[in-house]
């Protein structure tokens, strides 16, 4: 097994009147050359927007991009028309392909909104642009990893990449194995909240672990948790 670990305290920092975003890997201002991803993993972005305010209009190419609420109401808009307000619980999905304009809001004047905005490199470029939601409430069971984004449809959503996302919270010293679902893959860990332990290291709120060379990964849960799993081709 091997693996690379990026604390929460490592992330780059964008603060503004109107943004407070960490990023795990490079991204806009922040630029770390030993931070580019981990493999198709391009972005994780864990963003807070004050009320009212957000991402205006704005272009991506050939890219995959999934945004999950943590606290709050998104609200998105893009060039196909599509307007959404999505809450925790509720997942949307974007391939850009061939060139999408979206927006990104807080849909809320007094709250702010939280969420993680991940960006997955696809496996075929210039693609037609699509958006999706999707409600994964019904998967969610205490104590049990629920596949939320896979490749071949046995979930909710699904991407332009061999890329399996699992989500769950779990009671402290719940211990679960996480097996991937394809070879040569990896398995990037993000603790949303807790703790947990693999292989020997802690990783703690906002910690974040990738992890390849295995078929398997045993993780040990030391608090209440709530952890992301993504899994893509290195």
């Amino acid at each position: 097994m091997k693996k690379v670990i990026d604390k929460a305290n490592s992330r780059g920092h964008s603060l503004y009147d109107w943004l407070d975003s960490h990023h795990t890997f490079s991204f806009d201002q922040y630029y770390n050359p030993q931070r580019m991803g981990f493999g198709a993993l391009r972005v994780i972005n864990d963003d807070k927007v004050a009320p009212g305010e957000g991402f205006g209009r704005h272009p991506h190419k050939n890219m995959e991009i999934i945004s999950i609420p943590l606290k709050g109401v998104l609200e998105h808009g893009d060039s196909m028309q599509n307007s959404r307000k999505i809450s925790p619980g509720i997942i949307q999905t974007m391939s850009a392909g061939t060139g999408i304009y979206h927006s990104e809001m807080n849909g809320s004047d007094t709250e702010p909104v939280e969420f993680l905005q991940i960006w997955v490199i696809p496996a075929h470029l210039h693609t037609p642009p699509a958006y999706n939601d999707y409600d994964i409430r019904p998967l969610l069971h205490r104590n049990e990893l629920a596949l939320i984004v896979s490749p071949d449809g046995d979930a909710p959503a699904k991407m332009l990449q061999t890329a399996y996302f699992s989500l769950g919270e779990f009671d402290a010293d719940k211990e679960i194995t996480y097996k991937l679902h394809q070879p040569k893959q990896g398995v990037y860990i993000f603790v949303i909240e807790g703790a947990v332990q693999i292989d020997n290291t802690v990783l703690s709120r906002r910690d974040g672990m990738g992890v390849y060379d295995t078929a398997s990964i045993d993780i040990h849960m030391l608090k209440d948790t709530k952890i992301l799993l993504i899994e893509v081709p290195m």
